[in-house]
C-alpha cells in the first residue's frame, strides 16, 4: 500500500523506479475514493489533471525534489485555472490568474496536485464547516472535528489520502488539526515562506500573525516540504532573504511549559508532554521546567491582531494599534530573552483533543474552558511571530491521537525540525487511524 509510505520515502521509491508517478497518483486517488466520502476533506478532486501531470513528468524533463510525488493544497490558496471559495458563497466564482507561490514552488520541484482541501468559511474557525462543501471529519473519530482551519488538509494526510500539503496558520490553524488528526505540521517564523496568492491576504495586519506552512504524517517529511517551500518572495511584504540553513549539532537545552499559567489542559495532554520530555532527556538534552514571565496577556494581543483589529474598521484609532503592536514588541523581546540559552519550548498544543462536533466548552480539572481558553497555547507562537512545529506522540485511552509542539527563536526553523524528527524517531512507530489504513 504505497499511499502509506512517508512522503520521503514515496521520494526515493519514484527515484528508484520501485513506483511510477502515475502508479502513486492511481493509488492515492483510489484511497481518496473509497475514504473521502466519510471525511468530506475535498473541496475538489484534481484526478484527471494529476494523472495528466503524472504523464507529462514520466516522459522526460528535470526532477525536482518532488519529482512525481502527490500533494494537497488548502482551499485559501490561488491556483490557476480554479477559483478559490475559502468555504464562502461571498467569494467570486472567477478562477485565478495565477498559483500561489507555494503552489508555483511546488509545482516546480515535480509535485502533482491531488487536490484541495476543506476549510471554514474565511478560516474563521477552530473546526472545519462551511455553506458549500460541508463539514468535515475526524479520520480518528468520524464523530470528532479535524480542528481548523486546516482541518482538510489534516484529514486527507490523516487518512492516507495525501502525503502531505500546504496550508496556513493564524492562530494554531496548522497545529491544532495536526494534533487532533495524529500528523506533523509547522508554523514558520513569519517571512521564510510565502504568503502571496493565500486567500484572505497576508499583508498588514493578518501577516502579524498568519504564515504558511507545510503539513505531513511525520517531520521528516515537513523538512522536505520547507525545503522547497522556503524562500525569499518579493510579493510578500514580510517575506525575508534567509537560506536553507544546516541546525547545530550539540545537544541544547529545552524548556517544557505544561500548560498556559493556570489554564488547565486535559491529563492526557499534559502526559503527551512530558513523555515527549522524558524521550528528550533520553536522547541527550538538557530538560527542565520552563515557565516564561510576561506573556499572560499573549492572547489577547492575538485576538487584537486576529480579528478585532479589521472588525473595528474604521472605529480604530491610530493610537490603539499602536499600543497594541509596542505591547507585542515588548512581550517578544521579554520571551527572548528568556530564551537565550532555551533552543526550544516542550508545550500543549491545545488543551484538548479533537472535540465532538458541535461542541464549544468543557470541563477540565474542574475549570469550565472554551475555544479561546484552550487555544491560548497555541497563539503565543502566532502573535510573537515564532516558530513552532508539532508532531505526534500518544494516543488516549480513547483512542485519539496527542499531539505536542516545540516553539523556538525566530529563524531557528531547521532547529526546531531536527528536534522534532529524533524526537519521533525515539517516539518508535506511529499507528495512524485504523480504521482508514486498509
Amino acid at each position: 500500500m504505497p499511499y502509506r509510505s512517508s512522503l520521503c520515502l514515496m521520494a526515493s521509491m519514484v527515484r528508484d523506479g520501485a513506483i511510477s508517478p502515475l502508479e502513486l497518483v492511481d493509488a492515492h486517488l483510489a484511497q481518496i475514493a473509497a475514504r473521502n466520502s466519510e471525511i468530506n476533506a475535498f473541496v475538489m478532486v484534481l484526478a484527471e489533471e494529476a494523472r495528466e501531470r503524472a504523464r507529462s513528468l514520466e516522459r522526460g524533463g528535470r526532477r525536482g525534489l518532488l519529482y512525481g510525488l502527490p500533494v494537497t493544497v488548502k482551499d485559501s490558496f490561488d491556483m490557476a485555472r480554479l477559483p478559490t471559495r475559502v468555504g464562502s458563497r461571498e467569494r467570486p466564482l472567477t478562477p485565478a490568474a495565477r498559483d500561489a507561490t507555494v503552489v508555483a514552488r511546488l509545482l516546480a520541484e515535480g509535485a502533482i496536485v491531488l487536490g484541495r482541501t476543506n476549510t471554514p468559511e474565511m478560516l474563521a474557525r477552530y473546526d472545519t464547516d462551511n455553506p458549500i462543501t460541508g463539514r468535515t471529519s475526524n479520520p480518528w473519530d468520524l464523530d470528532r472535528t479535524p480542528g481548523g482551519s486546516s482541518g482538510g488538509e489534516a484529514a486527507a494526510i490523516a487518512a492516507y489520502c495525501s502525503p502531505g500539503g500546504v496550508a496556513s496558520d493564524g492562530g494554531g490553524s496548522i497545529r491544532m488539526p495536526a494534533h487532533f488528526c495524529g500528523i506533523a505540521g509547522l508554523k514558520p517564523t513569519q517571512g521564510r515562506i510565502s504568503g502571496a496568492g493565500h486567500i484572505p491576504a497576508l499583508g498588514h495586519p493578518a501577516g502579524l500573525v498568519a504564515t504558511v506552512g507545510p503539513m505531513a504524517r511525520t517531520a521528516q517529511d515537513l523538512r522536505l516540504l520547507f525545503s522547497v517551500l522556503s524562500g525569499y518572495d518579493a510579493q510578500d511584504p514580510f517575506s525575508v532573504p534567509v537560506p536553507l540553513r544546516e541546525p547545530p549539532a550539540e545537544r541544547l537545552r529545552i524548556g517544557v511549559w505544561e500548560q498556559f499559567y493556570t489554564v488547565p489542559v486535559e491529563p492526557e495532554v499534559r502526559d503527551a508532554v512530558r513523555r515527549a520530555a522524558a524521550l528528550a532527556s533520553d536522547l541527550g538534552f538538557t530538560v527542565d521546567g520552563f515557565e516564561p514571565r510576561g506573556l499572560e496577556r499573549a492572547p489577547n494581543l492575538w485576538s487584537f491582531l486576529f480579528g478585532q483589529w479589521v472588525a473595528k474598521g474604521s472605529e480604530l484609532t491610530a493610537a490603539e494599534a499602536l499600543n497594541n503592536l509596542a505591547a507585542r514588541d515588548r512581550m517578544r523581546a521579554a520571551l527572548l530573552r528568556q530564551m537565550e540559552d532555551v533552543a526550544a519550548v516542550l508545550m500543549p498544543v491545545f488543551g484538548i483533543t479533537a472535540f465532538r462536533h458541535g461542541e464549544s466548552k468543557w470541563l477540565v480539572e474542574g475549570k469550565e474552558i472554551g475555544l479561546f481558553q484552550a487555544g491560548m497555547p497555541a497563539v503565543v507562537a502566532n502573535v510573537l511571530g515564532l516558530p513552532a512545529v508539532t508532531i505526534p506522540i500518544a494516543v488516549t485511552a480513547a483512542g485519539l491521537p496527542v499531539g505536542v509542539q516545540l516553539m523556538g527563536r525566530p529563524f531557528e526553523d531547521e532547529l526546531l525540525l531536527e528536534v522534532a524528527i529524533q524526537l519521533e524517531e525515539a517516539r518508535g512507530a506511529w499507528p495512524g487511524p485504523g480504521a482508514f489504513a486498509r
